[in-house]
């Protein structure tokens, strides 16, 4: 959704981006089980033949990633649990990811999803530094443009785009080609908008 440019900076949203990002919203409920996550390293290593591909093939055996294919070592378990579940029921498009997803049933991807997780992600921390108004991209990402409803990315993202809880990604490892096609994938409604609908409203800013 497009977020009115006179309620962006409101403290209300303020709030809601602060809870997201401490994991305290959309959390798993209490009685779910517990993710197996050697069940989970498992599939990633071996696949389930002759329907799921190993994870590993793609993505890296410690979940690096590879040319055309994102890092998913140390991503949030509920982030990377809710593309799988995205990829299943096709309101994430992928032609490669749709048939592996559906192919794993829902406690098979929550496993798959927490043994990335527990991958050290690779990403030092660092803090923000000072944005030059000149350098747009990097404006954008530690100022973000409010005019027109877009948050900085790294309030969300966090400083270095090393990730911030369950629920926003890392985006430090991203190729620049992936981040733009996920852009382009939200702004066709080709992938689900994300917490508080606000990555299709700022795709389409």
């Amino acid at each position: 959704m497009n977020l009115p440019s006179a309620t962006v900076g409101t403290p209300a949203l303020h709030r809601g981006l602060a809870l997201l990002a401490a994991g305290l919203l959309g959390a798993s409920p209490a009685w779910a089980a517990p993710a197996d996550v050697q069940h989970g390293a498992a599939i990633a290593a071996q696949g389930v033949p002759p329907a799921v591909a190993a994870c590993v093939t793609c993505h890296g055996a410690k979940g690096e990633g590879g040319p055309g294919f994102p890092p998913l070592a140390g991503q949030g378990a509920s982030y990377l649990r809710e593309q799988l579940d995205a990829f299943a029921d096709g309101t994430r498009a992928n032609a490669i990811m749709a048939p592996i997803a559906k192919g794993l049933d829902a406690s098979a991807r929550a496993d798959v999803a927490a043994w990335f997780a527990s991958l050290p992600s690779g990403i030092a921390p660092q803090a923000a530094g000072p944005a030059d108004p000149k350098d747009q991209g990097a404006w954008l990402v530690e100022r973000g443009r409010w005019a027109d409803g877009i948050p900085a990315c790294a309030s969300c993202h966090g400083p270095g785009g090393a990730g911030v809880g369950e629920h926003f990604p890392a985006l430090a490892r991203l190729g620049a080609a992936y981040m733009q096609a996920q852009i382009d994938a939200w702004k066709s409604g080709q992938r689900p908008p994300g917490p508080l609908g606000l990555m299709q409203g700022i795709a389409k800013s």
